[in-house]
């Protein structure tokens, strides 16, 4: 292996271990299939990896089969979610909280 190629994997890992939705599709991916996407009608403020805090209306998390919260999967950007996920928000199914 030459340095450059090692140094360009440790840039990467580095840079995919920062990155929530990332490390979420990592999670999911050991997940059996049948999770879910729960909207969570409560306030909650994101803080960027610059310190810049975004406020939003409302939070998703995801649950497994059995109904528990998978733990690190909790996020405010359902499009920036689906992208990474490789799904289109139209075949996502998204539970309201109060409904669930």
């Amino acid at each position: 292996m030459n340095i450059t190629y090692m140094v360009r994997k440790a840039i990467t890992i580095g840079y995919m271990a920062f990155n929530h939705y990332a490390k979420m599709k990592q999670i999911l991916a050991d997940q059996p299939a049948g999770w879910y996407v729960v909207r969570i009608n409560e306030p909650t403020i994101a803080q960027s990896f610059r310190g810049e805090k975004r406020t939003f209306s409302h939070y998703y998390r995801v649950y497994n089969t059995s109904g528990k919260p998978i733990k690190f999967c909790k996020f405010q950007q359902l499009d920036r979610f689906c992208s990474t996920m490789g799904i289109a928000i139209s075949e996502l199914v998204v539970v309201d909280a109060n409904y669930r």
